[in-house]
């Protein structure tokens, strides 16, 4: 397996703190038609339905200063404030735009200091920290009614080649295509399993959320908490459109989908049924190694080496292939 993305993050279970680390492989070629995508920079959305247009759009108002408007914010069904993951991916598009094309992301490292309100437009203050020959850093802030809710670091980096490499093996597991995804499967309990009128509303309201992003666990009853486990879990995701060959776009989105079902694996030891209280994501670090597609299929082996004092820390590698 060729690596190409890392990140760690830290999530609050009341306050819970959950780390993250990613490295993927992706396919270099591609099934699905290509298309020439672009990170979207001025107003709201335009009318496109894919993740990028919906979810990172962002408004330019001055000089290093980009604006989200409320109408493309995003709260989860049950969560009380707007997605993390698209908090980080929108303060790297704002950061994407005081960078030279031929930089790319190598590494960033967020905090999450208040709740996102959707109601409210956030602003992304960008700090051009340093300018390099092969390093680039940026400092972003996002603020709701002049208060700070969010800070990034990015480093970025020009494309180099190394005669020294080496990676982890990628785990057997079954293909995507020998799976099917976790809507389906919550789907089907919704139209065969006996439930309480809450919890039936609480799934339909899941399901009508469209956050264009398919994912299919491996094991779809350990993934939803219906039985218990070892803190690890395997699932593959992809985006459901084809986001085209911008890498910075790339990044982009695979920052959105990084603050996705990390948390669950941190759980899984623990009775089920057992009730969490409030869980927010507190601090999220992503690592980027090679150029790879997340509109592919890739696999993410999440584990939680460690969990207590409210704070579970994640461990997260992905990768893909040819073949898969």
């Amino acid at each position: 397996m060729n690596f190409r993305l890392m990140f760690r993050s830290s999530i609050g279970l009341y306050q819970l703190s959950l780390a993250h680390f990613v490295s993927r492989r992706f396919p270099r070629s591609l099934n699905r038609s290509k298309s020439s995508g672009t990170m979207s920079m001025s107003g709201v959305n335009s009318g496109s339905e894919d993740l990028s247009s919906s979810f990172l759009t962002l408004e330019k108002i001055d000089v290093n200063i980009y604006r989200a408007s409320a109408k493309c914010l995003w709260r989860p069904v049950g969560s009380r404030f707007v997605f993390g993951g698209q908090v980080v991916g929108q303060a790297l598009t704002a950061a994407f735009n005081t960078v030279h094309d031929p930089l790319l992301l190598h590494s960033l490292h967020c905090y999450f200091l208040r709740g996102g309100n959707n109601e409210k437009p956030i602003l992304y203050h960008v700090d051009r920290t340093r300018d390099g020959k092969t390093y680039t850093s940026r400092n972003i802030k996002a603020t709701q009614e002049g208060l700070p809710i969010f800070t990034m670091q990015a480093s970025f980096k020009i494309d180099e080649t190394d005669p020294l490499e080496h990676q982890f093996t990628m785990p057997v597991v079954p293909s995507p295509e020998e799976l099917i995804s976790s809507r389906e499967y919550i789907k089907t309990k919704l139209e065969t399993e006996e439930m309480s009128d809450a919890e039936r509303i609480r799934i339909s309201e899941y399901l009508t959320q469209s956050i264009h992003i398919e994912s299919r666990p491996v094991d779809p009853q350990l993934y939803h908490g219906e039985k218990q486990g070892e803190p690890r879990r395997f699932v593959w995701v992809r985006t459901l459109e084809n986001i085209g060959d911008n890498m910075q776009l790339q990044q982009c989105v695979a920052s959105f989908i990084s603050d996705l079902a990390l948390l669950g694996a941190a759980k899984q030891p623990a009775p089920v049924g057992h009730q969490l209280g409030f869980i927010t994501s507190l601090d999220h670090s992503m690592w980027f190694h090679n150029p790879f597609r997340i509109d592919e299929w890739m696999l993410c082996e999440i584990e939680s080496p460690q969990c207590g004092n409210g704070k579970p820390w994640l461990l997260v590698v992905c990768g893909g292939g040819m073949g898969f």
